[in-house]
């Protein structure tokens, strides 16, 4: 049976495998960043929209030709991932290789060209089983109805026992770092355990000679 904090980690995990859906604003030369914690071996899809402001119109407005969004992915080491430039709609897709936190950036590929225009991108992330198209895979493998949800279960039972396997690495991740910081407190308590006992030795060496030069013992 899982223990409580196995248990938390375990839920969250699955409600990580669901479509993350958000907007947000950003200048064309700001760059925008997202943290995915990732299993080992887990697929990521991302699908976004670019929109620019119009200040005639005073809304925004699907974008000019030339202006798109250019995507960088960091594994957990800071490695690069990919690094690849999309139009102003599309999706983009990449596959983890060592499990831990995944840095998703994103940034248009101008230089001010509109004169610093502001963007509303539409994003949405799938990780794991939620990020496969079953309808294409069961028309390009020609899957019936049962096969294709037997290979859904498949993969759903796939994801999660990776999920689990990495919840354990984190559960030892999080151990190694208590007893390191338990023992790091241990030492520093017995530093000052120590340097009070110096301290007060030195105090009662210089009272005893203290009291002896004025010849009170």
């Amino acid at each position: 049976m899982p223990t409580g904090v196995s248990l938390i980690f375990f839920i969250l995990s699955i409600i990580a495998l669901t479509c993350e859906g958000l907007y947000f604003y950003i200048s064309e030369t700001e760059k925008k960043c997202f943290s995915e914690d990732l299993a080992d071996d887990t697929i990521v899809v991302g699908k976004y929209k670019v929109e620019i402001y119009d200040k005639i119109q005073n809304r925004y407005i699907p974008t000019i030709p030339g202006l798109g969004m250019h995507v960088e992915v960091l594994d957990p080491e800071d490695r690069p991932i990919m690094s690849r430039t999309y139009s102003t709609e599309g999706k983009f897709s990449f596959n983890s290789h060592s499990p831990g936190e995944h840095i998703i950036c994103l940034h248009s590929n101008s230089t001010a060209w509109f004169g610093g225009a502001k963007l509303k991108v539409f994003l949405s992330i799938s990780v794991g089983e939620a990020a496969t198209d079953y309808k294409e895979v069961a028309k390009k493998e020609k899957l019936n109805e049962l096969q294709l949800r037997v290979l859904q279960l498949v993969e759903k039972v796939e994801q999660i026992s990776k999920e689990q396997s990495y919840q354990r690495v984190r559960e030892e991740r999080f151990r190694q770092t208590s007893e390191s910081t338990s023992q790091q407190v241990l030492w520093w308590a017995i530093g000052q355990t120590a340097l009070l006992i110096i301290a007060s030795l030195w105090q009662l060496k210089h009272l005893k000679g203290f009291f002896e030069a004025k010849k009170l013992v």
